[in-house]
């Protein structure tokens, strides 16, 4: 095993600007493909079929690339200035969870990745790949095993360290790299996470329902979202930080993320009057570069017009009046249902009446027959 290589992928990790970086094998993962097994099978991934497509080549390294004999894990940091729970005191404003509101990280990590690789393969000689987020990679248990951290109580990677703000990339490689030793399970009794969570997410300790986690529900769920979650979703219009924001691993750190991650203004929890207003293509200016573009202008509105369904916010009338005609039945939906918490259900007979007229969509139609006569 090449120790000098080892010395040197260190070296020029820290270089780039990486805040953590471990080694594992390509085995090391343990019981993480079973645990995905049972997941998949109770039907928890939602409708994340990528997940189940995947599958296979999920459980081993070895299955998606049957040469690599090292991993390289490596953490970047994005620990922001403050707690992110405050956002949610200010009802008025869109709270958009810390990861998303700066430079998207597959942007950032894949290319100093990629400088890195370049490295390994220029002083050893090995053939490497990199992997982002994008690929069928268990990231969280391999840099489990690498020592990185652990997973906790919510499934989320936990460093002493850097607590659960960390982006993950992997480099597989070719090389025989000295591998480092699995961090162990330091959650004890705490069970913080698990309380916290607004819409009991997880069935157990270790184990977690996406079809009830509101980060699934804002951005990877491309439907309606369930009644029984909406008023649970608060303010919340990218993500949830529930879970994280009170691991007492989880500490902030004004400087951490200031040339990498730092929030923009326009994503930094804008006023929901601001982002009811968006069309397509404010919406795609208003957050390139960034992880909500891929989410898309429907779904990203629709959690808006949610947030200002629990606003109680009589301002925000006329906003949401605007996207009862919106072209998107998904953004029509929430904007009824936003209509109705405002109005305590008090919808005169006229506008339901006019836009039940030319209303085609079977499920836009149920929230206006919802409400009642006043």
């Amino acid at each position: 095993m090449s120790a000098a290589l080892k010395d040197t992928l260190l070296r020029e990790a820290g270089t780039l600007g990486f805040d953590a970086v471990r080694v594992t094998t390509p085995d090391a993962a343990g019981t993480a493909s079973a645990r995905l097994a049972e997941f998949l099978a109770a039907g928890r991934h939602g409708d994340m079929a990528w997940l189940e497509t995947n599958a296979e080549r999920r459980q081993s390294p070895t299955r998606l690339w049957p040469d690599v004999r090292s991993i390289v894990m490596l953490g970047m940091s994005y620990a922001p200035a403050g707690n992110p729970l405050d956002a949610l005191d200010h009802p008025e404003r869109g709270a958009i969870s810390v990861y998303a509101q700066g430079k998207d990280y597959h942007d950032v990590l894949k290319g100093k990745l990629k400088q890195l690789a370049a490295k390994i393969a220029a002083h050893g000689g090995a053939e490497v790949k990199v992997f982002v987020d994008t690929a069928p990679v268990m990231e969280k248990p391999l840099a489990a095993a690498a020592g990185l951290g652990w997973q906790g109580k919510n499934t989320m990677l936990v460093s002493r360290e850097h607590g659960s703000w960390l982006f993950l990339g992997a480099i597989f490689t070719t090389a025989e790299l000295p591998p480092d030793t699995p961090e162990s399970d330091h959650c004890g009794s705490c069970r913080r996470c698990l309380d916290v969570c607004p819409t009991a997410a997880f069935p157990a300790p270790y184990q977690l329902d996406a079809r009830r986690c509101l980060a699934y529900l804002s951005i990877e769920h491309k439907g309606h979202i369930p009644i029984e979650f909406r008023r649970a979703m608060g303010n919340r219009v990218f993500g949830c930080d529930d879970c994280i924001g009170v691991c007492p691993w989880n500490k902030f750190a004004a400087t951490a993320r200031e040339h990498r991650f730092a929030a923009r203004t326009e994503t930094d929890n804008p006023p929901l009057t601001e982002l009811l207003q968006l069309d397509d293509a404010a919406f795609r200016t208003r957050f390139a570069g960034t992880p909500i573009k891929r989410t898309g202008r429907d779904r990203f509105l629709r959690n808006v017009l949610i947030a200002a369904g629990n606003s109680s916010d009589e301002n925000l009338f006329p906003r949401i009046e605007a996207l009862l005609a919106d072209p998107s039945p998904l953004v029509r939906a929430m904007a009824v249902w936003a209509i109705r918490q405002l109005t305590a259900d008090a919808i005169g007979d006229s506008m339901r009446h006019r836009h039940l007229a030319r209303e085609s969509d079977s499920v836009v139609r149920a929230e206006w027959q919802a409400a009642s006569t006043p």
